[in-house]
């Protein structure tokens, strides 16, 4: 009867040490993924500032053309 005893306490202490262990690895990848987004958001910005300066460096370089022709 003991080694029953033994075993279902062993078997309880297995089940709440892999949830434990499941839920923290959880936090950790959930905390990873927020961190990445962060960084994607800010990669994303810095792209589309850079587009909208190409265009005005395309838009200032056409202004130069049409005032050095116009000379």
């Amino acid at each position: 009867m003991t080694e029953i005893i033994i075993a279902v306490i062993a078997f309880i202490g297995t089940i709440a040490s892999g949830l434990i262990s499941a839920a923290t690895a959880n936090k950790v990848t959930s905390y990873k993924i927020d961190a990445l987004t962060k960084e994607v958001e800010k990669h994303n910005n810095v792209l589309e500032r850079t587009f909208k300066l190409e265009q005005k460096v395309d838009d200032m370089d056409g202004r130069l053309s049409r005032v050095e022709n116009s000379k």
